[in-house]
């Protein structure tokens, strides 16, 4: 059996906290054991590595202000704050800007968010490196427990041809973020060929359905879910540039 459930009693993470500590701290009725996987909102770890900027701090540049002034009420700060964590603008239209990040996500506005920041004048940018987060986390807890625990840092992402936004995995650390089926057979004895699972994804959409956010839930707990003890990257998700068809 599977089971993913939310983790009350975190609080507002300030940068610089030991995050290690206060999911440890908000778990201590539900120990841990071998095999859990920590599911944690890129939210809080990027309060917790002080990656967060004050608008007023910001003075935007003319295409900023171009941009700015083709959306409907987008703060020109903001965009500025986008533009400068985007190293390839995919696409713009209506006010949204889709771009790729230094680490090669794509997702609307470089994943620069303002909302749940504590401060009308703070946004939250992404980790700059998500599988480092995931890592650091993963070894902080493995000492303080002495428990074999994996870690996922998850964003929300929307999805070309498919309504609705979805939890996806940035970072990845004490499992595979892939699963490779590739050799085992199917049902009828066929070898698969091209089979190969973005188990980290799946993890990270299951365990947003508990992770709301409103409710101040930025940590699940999975238990259950087999998976190699093995070093795991985020980037293994990233499509290859030559297999990428639509780029």
């Amino acid at each position: 059996m599977v089971t993913i459930q939310a983790t009350p009693g975190m609080p507002m993470v300030q940068p610089g906290d030991d995050l290690a500590a206060q999911i440890l701290t908000a778990l201590a009725d539900t120990p841990l054991v071998d095999g859990d996987i920590l599911i944690v909102c890129q939210k809080v770890v990027s309060k917790a590595e002080g990656r967060v900027v004050d608008v007023r701090t910001v003075t935007p540049s003319a295409f900023a202000l171009q941009l700015a002034a083709q959306t409907q009420g987008k703060d020109a700060r903001v965009v500025e704050i986008i533009l400068r964590e985007t190293t390839r603008i995919v696409r713009m239209d209506n006010g949204t800007l889709i771009v790729e990040t230094g680490p090669g996500w794509v997702c609307a506005n470089a994943g620069v968010d303002e909302s749940n920041s504590g401060d009308p004048h703070l946004v939250i940018l992404l980790p700059h490196d998500p599988d480092a987060s995931a890592q650091r986390l993963v070894a902080t807890v493995r000492a303080r427990t002495g428990r074999r625990v994996a870690a996922i840092v998850t964003d929300t992402f929307g999805r070309p041809w498919r309504q609705g936004l979805v939890d996806f995995a940035l970072g990845v650390a004490g499992m595979p973020a892939l699963l490779d089926l590739r050799g085992s057979t199917d049902l009828d004895g066929r070898v698969l060929k091209h089979t190969v699972q973005a188990q980290a994804d799946a993890l990270a959409a299951a365990a947003g359905l508990v992770m709301r956010k409103g409710d101040g839930l930025p940590v699940a707990l999975v238990r259950g879910y087999a998976f190699d003890d093995a070093p795991g990257s985020g980037r293994e998700l990233l499509r290859a540039r030559e297999f990428d068809l639509f780029r």
